[in-house]
């Protein structure tokens, strides 16, 4: 297997995150959490951009009529085109705060949370409809991370990275049930954080401390492995043209010796098919 892998974007962003597509304005978003920063990336033109969120900023993804959708520490916010702030969700916890998040077929944000001290009773992951209506869509996790839908939006996967697995369930629209593994990542691999599923259902994710990305078969067999120059790949997404890259967001929080690419924006050109994503409706 013949493979690239390039920087898209150089950055030294403490805890680089959820890497999304946004069609409408053909560019990607991703987030820098403790930095408290959204990114956005125009591979045609390499034009870049850098909003402060003013906290901790767990995923940014586009809205349906502009503008994005924020997993913040203290709640889901919104962005409007012109830049201005509203909070959609707004329930502070101490000691917790947002992570990764999807959007579903249906417009529904799937919103994840965990405890800065990672307790394995402190996260959850909710169900956020465009009138900020959550609710609590699993019950108790420990760190909410990586969730995303088949091709025929039957089935949704999610990783609670504390697990060491992916899982799979039922995606019955506003539930999703019968969860049950689909992936084991054996000891000494590294910690499943972030997925994205691609257009033949195959579902790939991002290894923390296992520097590389995995491709699972719709079957839950490991099909692929693509070894990254750092440790700590977070999360990734199809982009470009065609949404044939893999874009990889990393982190060099809490190594002692970063790879001078920890932080960055990684592209592995032409290794797959993505899904188009889905627009927050709200």
């Amino acid at each position: 297997m013949t493979y690239t892998v390039e920087t898209a974007v150089r950055e030294q962003a403490e805890l680089g995150e959820g890497p999304t597509w946004d069609a409408a304005a053909g560019r990607l978003i991703w987030v820098d959490i403790l930095g408290s920063r959204v990114h956005t990336y125009d591979p045609g033109t390499g034009r870049r951009t850098v909003m402060a969120t003013g906290q901790h900023v767990g995923a940014a993804k586009p809205r349906a009529g502009g503008g994005l959708v924020v997993n913040l520490r203290d709640g889901i916010g919104l962005y409007d085109t012109a830049g201005a702030f509203s909070w959609l969700v707004h329930d502070p916890v101490p000691g917790r705060r947002g992570n990764d998040a999807a959007v579903a077929p249906d417009g529904a944000l799937w919103a994840g949370t965990m405890r800065y001290d990672e307790d394995e009773v402190g996260g959850e992951l909710r169900r956020v409809t465009g009138d900020g209506t959550a609710r609590d869509a699993l019950g108790v996790v420990a760190c909410s991370n990586g969730t995303g839908w088949s091709p025929d939006g039957q089935l949704m996967y999610y990783i609670d990275s504390a697990t060491g697995r992916v899982d799979v369930l039922d995606f019955l629209g506003e539930r999703a049930v019968r969860r049950r593994p689909f992936a084991r990542i054996e000891a000494g691999a590294g910690v499943p954080d972030g997925l994205t599923v691609d257009a033949e259902g195959g579902v790939w994710v991002a290894l923390w401390d296992g520097a590389a990305v995995r491709r699972y078969a719709p079957d839950g067999r490991l099909d692929r492995t693509y070894a990254l120059p750092v440790r700590r790949p977070t999360a990734c997404a199809f982009g470009g043209p065609g949404l044939r890259d893999l874009y990889v967001s990393t982190a060099r929080t809490g190594l002692a010796a970063p790879h001078p690419l920890s932080g960055s924006l990684l592209v592995l050109p032409d290794v797959g098919l993505g899904l188009p994503g889905t627009a927050f409706a709200g």
